[in-house]
């Protein structure tokens, strides 16, 4: 087994792993992080890539690990930790290192020092009925993006815009932002996946707020399955998804390792990017 870089060539063994994990990402995800990291992105290869693990900066404030995934006939083989163990070493000299666990990887990151931030949980809504009820979020537009990405950069804890902007010019109709005299107190994107519609990031002042971003959202969705990644610091929200008909699918943790001085606002992240972006 050698372990490298990844390369865009390879993203078609990539989509064939997360086939095997049956999780959401397509082809333009494996793209973002091959553009934003191409030397934090790695991959296991036997003949083949059988493993891979990708990683963030964001601002050197801290940055992320994601994609670690194994073929199924070579799990249990430690690819896996290796594969992080590659990341961690990429990262050495960064501050903080962040990332989402599912309850399996926990008590790995835990010996590995990394420290439980917050829990999160996955929705997941099987076929969205519509439409919903009224709202008064409007959409996005590209105007609205610097305002956004500042707004986003404080309530997350560091500058993403070229995340951002790449939601919103890969689903559009998923952006909504509610506001109040030109002050943001709320915003809402999403994408497509091979399975489910995913809709976050949501970033608001209020669960109202939330709920009515995205009721919007929800409007485009029609006819499809649809999931969130939710934070549970106000359980209403989590109670309120649960009325629409979202079930718990499971859980996670944002963990952190070092010091974390950027912590942006976690109450106020609502939904999540995604596990693979924070």
């Amino acid at each position: 087994m050698i372990l490298r870089n990844m390369e865009v060539a390879d993203i078609p063994m990539g989509l064939q792993l997360c086939r095997h994990a049956q999780w959401n990402q397509v082809a333009r995800d494996w793209e973002l992080f091959l553009k934003l990291s191409p030397n934090g992105c790695r991959v296991a290869v036997e003949d083949k890539v059988i493993g891979t693990v990708t990683t963030l900066n964001y601002e050197n404030r801290f940055s992320w690990i994601s994609m670690v995934l194994v073929d199924p006939e070579y799990q249990r083989k430690g690819i896996g930790t290796t594969l992080l163990y590659e990341a961690l070493e990429f990262l050495q000299h960064q501050e903080t290192i962040k990332l989402d666990a599912s309850p399996a990887g926990r008590n790995l990151y835990l010996r590995l020092n990394f420290i439980e931030e917050f829990p999160l949980c996955r929705m997941i809504k099987q076929q969205v009925d519509g439409p919903q009820t009224p709202h008064s979020a409007r959409p996005i537009t590209q105007l609205d993006m610097m305002r956004i990405g500042q707004y986003d950069s404080t309530v997350f804890g560091s500058n993403r815009h070229h995340l951002l902007q790449w939601l919103y010019e890969g689903a559009p109709q998923f952006g909504f932002i509610l506001e109040v005299e030109n002050n943001i107190l709320g915003y809402c994107m999403g994408r497509k996946g091979e399975h489910y519609f995913h809709i976050g990031p949501v970033f608001s002042e209020s669960s109202e707020t939330a709920k009515d971003l995205v009721t919007a959202a929800l409007n485009h969705c029609i006819g499809h399955s649809v999931m969130l990644d939710i934070s549970l610091f106000d359980l209403t929200w989590r109670d309120w998804l649960i009325s629409l008909g979202f079930e718990e699918q499971r859980p996670f943790y944002r963990m952190y390792r070092g010091l974390n001085r950027f912590p942006g606002y976690p109450e106020k992240q609502y939904a999540i990017a995604g596990p693979e972006f924070g």
